[in-house]
């Protein structure tokens, strides 16, 4: 019985120690022997990929200038009576438009001059009725020679003399309210005011005093000057004023503007000892960018229009027949070569080669290959660019 038992027990250990050297064998099988990749049918798959529509720019050829932005508008708010400053009705440095009250001078005293000459008009419209009456009078009598010569002479100068001051009379209380009207003094023009210069309790007088400046600001003027040469160049492209000038503005800390200029003109001579001729151009402000007496840099087109495609950088690829782009069309990729241009910031300018509805990839340009299908994504130049 106990060499039966033995031998079972060599069996069992034997197939244990076979099953383990099976188990190993494929493990290492399974190590060591190259996958082999499943293609076509189920197993190939689509590229994805992220395409981006190109832009159009004007590329037309341009020149600098430094140019000065100032006002069309501009006011210094002066007194045109005496008296002392009531109430500054204004925030400093904050937007007025005209006919705003700003400033009130002390009017009791005007108000009281202004009743003054009602009652002396008043009683110089009673003196001319009194006077006409004994002037018609007097004519009557004289009519019938019951009246002098000179009687009627003496009545008529009264009557003439008593209109004369009922005119008068007017006049000096058609001044007296203008002078109460100056009491308020209001905005003439639209704009931004500055400071105060004088506030209340402070006393004025009509002379050369400024209570505050106003300076339009919306629309607003920038100036420059261009030689002889130069202007005569712009008139031929131009057409002598008549056409829009292409114009970019840059401000101080190198933002661009490309505000359409609302209207042009540039000055009737040119400066004999400089040689040069001062250029207007008006442009709308809604979001003040542009302050009075601030530098800029204007970019004015020097040639004819031009309109160009505009991709980004990451849609170039190249190889040994040169460069090209990957777009898409039908969910297709397609090659197409192309002619490049100059740089314009991060954008890439492409002369010929594209059209202004192609879509190129600018996302997974390596994964494909001409005329192969794909996924794709379209993204905004503005998602793009942040």
């Amino acid at each position: 019985m106990l060499v039966g038992k033995l031998k079972n027990r060599t069996i069992i250990k034997r197939v244990v120690v076979f099953g383990l050297c099976v188990a190993f064998g494929w493990y290492l099988k399974g190590r060591l022997t190259p996958q082999i990749p499943m293609t076509g049918g189920m197993g190939a798959q689509t590229p994805y990929v992220i395409m981006q529509q190109v832009e159009q720019a004007d590329i037309t050829p341009r020149q600098t200038y430094i140019a000065s932005v100032e006002p069309i508008k501009s006011v210094n708010l002066i007194p045109q009576v005496t008296g002392y400053i009531e109430k500054v009705l204004f925030q400093e440095g904050s937007y007025v438009r005209e006919g705003d009250i700003l400033f009130v001078i002390e009017q009791d005293r005007y108000i009281a001059t202004v009743e003054q000459r009602q009652a002396e008009l008043d009683s110089a419209k009673a003196n001319l009725v009194r006077a006409e009456r004994d002037y018609r009078r007097q004519k009557s009598l004289s009519r019938e020679n019951i009246s002098s010569k000179a009687t009627m002479d003496t009545a008529e100068s009264t009557y003439l003399q008593a209109k004369a001051a009922v005119k008068q009379a007017e006049a000096n209380l058609d001044l007296a309210k203008i002078d109460l009207g100056y009491t308020e003094i209001k905005a003439p023009i639209s704009g931004r005011i500055g400071k105060a210069l004088v506030t209340e309790g402070n006393y004025v007088s009509s002379t050369l005093q400024t209570l505050a400046r106003i300076v339009q600001t919306d629309p607003i003027r920038v100036a420059f000057s261009v030689t002889d040469k130069e202007m005569l160049s712009m008139r031929q492209t131009y057409g002598n004023n008549r056409q829009p000038i292409s114009t970019e503005l840059i401000l101080p800390n190198g933002t661009v503007l490309n505000n359409k200029i609302r209207s042009q003109f540039a000055d009737n001579e040119v400066n004999a000892e400089t040689a040069t001729i001062a250029v207007y151009l008006e442009y709308d402000n809604a979001k003040q960018y542009l302050i009075p007496g601030n530098y800029v840099n204007v970019r004015i087109g020097t040639g004819e229009p031009r309109v160009a495609i505009l991709v980004p950088q990451a849609a170039l690829a190249q190889d040994e027949h040169g460069n090209y782009v990957m777009v898409v069309v039908n969910n297709v990729a397609e090659q197409r070569r192309v002619v490049l241009g100059d740089m314009i910031g991060d954008k890439q300018v492409v002369l010929k080669g594209l059209n202004p509805e192609d879509k190129v990839i600018i996302q997974g340009l390596q994964k494909v290959q001409n005329g192969q299908s794909v996924k794709a994504s379209l993204v905004d130049n503005k998602t793009e660019a942040e």
